[in-house]
């Protein structure tokens, strides 16, 4: 997901940025924000949403707890409020525990691609 490059960075982020990292929409990153008082983008005079480092965090847990899990705003606002600190743990160790898997798979992806060499030297020693 987002921050892995040399965006890392970076202090701010746009809306639009941010959007395209959740592959959501703007409106429902505004929403959001309305909806969660934990994401809290800094303003310009202008207007202009800046979301910080931790904005993203956050929002990586909403999105988590409302489009991963299925759970309803008002079920993760309360997760939120109650125990941000165990949330937020338990979604690092499901995100951790995805990439181990994904590099798994892709570890045994390559290893199927190669022939198997003890049913090799099985046939061999038959014949």
């Amino acid at each position: 997901m987002p921050l892995k490059d040399k965006k890392d960075f970076k202090l701010y982020y746009s809306i639009g940025e941010v959007a395209q990292m959740f592959n959501v929409n703007e409106s429902l990153l505004r929403f959001w924000e309305k909806e969660f008082p934990q994401i809290a983008p800094h303003k310009t005079v202008r207007g202009t949403r800046q979301y910080r480092k931790e904005d993203i965090e956050t929002i990586k847990l909403v999105y988590h707890l409302v489009k991963e899990k299925g759970m309803t705003l008002p079920g993760a606002r309360q997760k939120l409020s109650d125990n941000k600190e165990n949330t937020t743990r338990n979604f690092e160790i499901i995100s951790r525990l995805r990439d181990i898997k994904e590099e798994l798979l892709s570890i045994k992806k390559e290893l199927d691609g190669f022939p198997n060499s003890q049913s090799d030297n099985r046939q061999e020693n038959h014949s």
